[in-house]
């Protein structure tokens, strides 16, 4: 039979590794080397891997007489975190790397998972402060799926939903309700007004809307729901807002009350890690805003999927909260 020549030197070359003298080394001993660098005291490396101190000392000294050289500084009465030597530095790395191979050979022939993928999307303001909680918990009970997580504009979140097959659920504030996707009425969320912290209304128990009328107003993008709900209350009060500007999600409103360009209205936040880092105060507002009504919309041909039902069994008992 033909070897090529590429074959052929392979061959030779792992024949002269064969052939040389490896020192008997084992996995135990470069594990206890590592945990004592990591830990950097014998007592505490013996107590994580569940040895006494003398089996930790005897495994390491079995190494160092394995590779010929000292790993570590043993001086008399020394306490406090030991000190690796410039051979047990070197050998770190590599030993680390060899214990990474190490657990790969060991799991060479385990049965692999099948990873599966579910995409969610939502809108900026739902996903990083409403859906994060949901996400972490989803991932801690069902390790196997993978989430892609996706934000876009409330609009876009329908259609996206629509024309991509991949995308399993959305969560938004919806204007349309197509009958080709599954409708999960989720959260109402009220609305409340943001000022920078130096404006005069920061320490106010709660603003008018005639008061707020006044001012320079931040509001969402036009054809959004947020808007709509807003610029309706006003105008039911008689009351034309001063438009100053307009952004396409929370995240941006807030940073541009916090660069002191105006006052907004925006949904209630569910927690503090919204106006997090920004110079901004939230206030009461005196009349009722129409809430902002957030709906789980589901392809069709998702719902049996098992993962898919679970994720959005969660989302829903999170709104309910």
């Amino acid at each position: 039979m033909f070897i090529p020549a590429s074959r052929t030197s392979n061959i030779h070359s792992h024949r002269e590794i064969m052939t040389r003298r490896i020192p008997p080394l084992s996995t135990e001993q470069i594990a206890a080397f590592v945990e004592l660098a990591r830990v950097g005291s014998l007592q505490a490396a013996a107590q994580s891997l569940h040895l006494s101190s003398e089996g930790l000392r005897g495994r390491i000294l079995a190494l160092e007489s394995a590779l010929g050289t000292s790993l570590y500084e043993k001086e008399r009465g020394r306490r406090g975190n030991v000190e690796l030597t410039a051979s047990g530095k070197r050998f770190l790395q590599k030993a680390v790397r060899f214990l990474d191979q190490a657990h790969e050979l060991t799991r060479l022939f385990e049965p692999r998972r099948e990873t599966k993928e579910i995409q969610l999307i939502a809108s900026h303001y739902l996903m990083t402060y409403v859906l994060v909680d949901v996400v972490r918990e989803f991932r801690k009970n069902y390790p196997d799926y993978n989430l892609r997580l996706s934000t876009r504009a409330e609009a876009q979140v329908i259609s996206m939903l629509l024309s991509e097959s991949h995308c399993a659920i959305g969560a938004c504030t919806p204007t349309d309700f197509p009958r080709s996707l599954q409708h999960h009425p989720w959260r109402n969320v009220g609305w409340c007004l943001v000022v920078p912290s130096a404006h005069r209304w920061a320490n106010a128990r709660s603003v008018s809307l005639a008061e707020i009328a006044t001012e320079p107003l931040i509001v969402f993008e036009r054809m959004s729901a947020g808007r709509l709900h807003v610029l309706e209350t006003f105008f039911a009060l008689g009351l034309e807002p001063t438009i100053h500007l307009e952004a396409t999600s929370t995240p941006l409103i807030l940073a541009m009350v916090d660069a002191g360009l105006g006052v907004a209205l925006v949904p209630s936040p569910p927690s503090d890690a919204v106006i997090r880092g920004l110079d901004v105060t939230i206030v009461a507002v005196v009349e009722p805003i129409r809430p902002i009504e957030t709906g789980i919309f589901l392809r069709t041909e998702w719902q049996d999927e098992p993962g898919v039902r679970a994720l959005l069994d969660m989302i829903l008992s999170f709104g309910s909260k």
